[in-house]
């Protein structure tokens, strides 16, 4: 039987009886830092009830995976769910809303990678954002769909041109409708330089009013300034800081910050579709000068970081890197490459999975509605 079907196996088997289901594998990493060895886990229903331990003695296992290790859910704290390749040209499609594609086109698209997501071993995502998580995250939870449990921001926070006034009134906004984040652009893209887009004054009003609402701030920051701003201003994490250095990552561990820099999908996708003309077609984003600035100005620094990123953050003492695998667009079904680059220093891959269970679950519950729904 493969993975894949044994998956979908034992998720009907869960929903279709009222027995608890015994898996017993060699190896059990129970998301809290741990591996277990000769242990199995207890699923009553939708949910993991409790680890036994020594589970050679025990006579009603329902399944015996034998040599095999189990994992928790892969929890991946950087998507956009709803990304794809059309199927009408085969070009990227973010969020643009110019490409006339209907809102069912839209969240047909999204579902899909829901699915493609699931299977791969991901059972929740964190997408910053766009309006169709949230119809989709709702199905998911009413378990109408398969897919992994979504945090979405629904609208990302962008306008430099808003008041601190205005732009607490658009956290407010964001969290009468449902948020279980809030996403912030805080500078320009690395294919312009990363340069801070919002003010000081203007960060500290979204955290702060953040913080008031029991919402994270997940803020997209390449550039030094722009991190400085955000970490001041007390925001949850970092998303990408492509362009920053060891001051950067000192003043966020000295100040909590969690760092998503996403460093394995997103920037494979840049450097190896991105050597093609013919494969850069697809990318919308980069069929244009932007892609030559890109390539001019931020993949010498990009690709120096991707190398040096686990060295240098290992020596940020306190430094919590999150655990972000990027499952979106055409390799949402690519099994997730679990932090290839942390940590540094030889640790095994069921260390690194330990850990990185344990840092990213408490990523994104850290002051969020969803703090008592979701366990390592």
């Amino acid at each position: 039987m493969s993975m894949r079907n044994l998956l979908l196996a034992l998720l009907f088997a869960t929903t279709a009886t009222a027995q608890p289901i015994v898996i017993r594998a060699a190896r059990v990493i129970d998301g809290r830092g741990h591996v277990i060895e000769d242990a199995a886990v207890v699923v009553d229903g939708a949910k993991i009830v409790r680890i036994v331990p020594h589970a050679s003695a025990l006579k009603d296992v329902t399944i015996d995976l034998g040599d095999r290790t189990i994992m928790p859910g892969g929890v991946d704290t950087h998507v956009h769910i709803g990304w794809h390749f059309d199927a009408k040209d085969g070009r990227s499609h973010d969020d643009e809303t110019d490409r006339n594609e209907t809102p069912q086109e839209s969240v047909l698209y999204a579902a899909e990678n829901a699915v493609r997501t699931i299977e791969g071993g991901i059972t929740t995502v964190q997408s910053l954002g766009a309006p169709v998580d949230k119809p989709l995250r709702d199905a998911i939870a009413r378990g109408t769909l398969p897919g992994p449990r979504i945090l979405t921001a629904i609208e990302p926070i962008f306008d430099d041109k808003l008041t601190p006034e205005a732009l607490r009134a658009a956290v407010d906004k964001l969290a009468g409708e449902g948020a279980d984040v809030v996403k912030v652009f805080a500078s320009q893209s690395i294919r312009s330089g990363g340069g801070p887009t919002m003010s000081q004054e203007q960060m500290d009003a979204i955290c702060g009013e953040a913080k008031k609402q029991h919402l994270r701030v997940a803020v997209h920051a390449h550039g030094p300034e722009s991190v400085r701003r955000a970490v001041l201003a007390g925001c949850t994490s970092i998303e990408h800081g492509a362009l920053i250095g060891q001051p950067e990552l000192d003043l966020m561990a000295a100040h909590g910050t969690y760092f998503d820099p996403n460093i394995d999908l997103v920037f494979r996708n840049y450097f190896e579709f991105g050597r093609s003309c013919t494969q850069v077609s697809r990318w919308a984003a980069f069929a244009s000068s932007d892609w030559k600035g890109f390539v001019r100005a931020a993949f010498p620094r990009c690709w120096g970081y991707r190398a040096r990123t686990p060295r240098t953050d290992s020596q940020s003492s306190g430094m919590t890197p999150m655990a972000s695998t990027k499952v979106c667009t055409s390799l949402a079904a690519t099994p997730a490459p679990f932090s290839i680059n942390w940590p540094a220093g030889g640790s095994s891959p069921a260390s690194t999975i330990a850990l990185d269970s344990t840092s990213a679950t408490t990523a994104i519950t850290f002051g969020s509605r969803w703090r008592r729904a979701i366990r390592p």
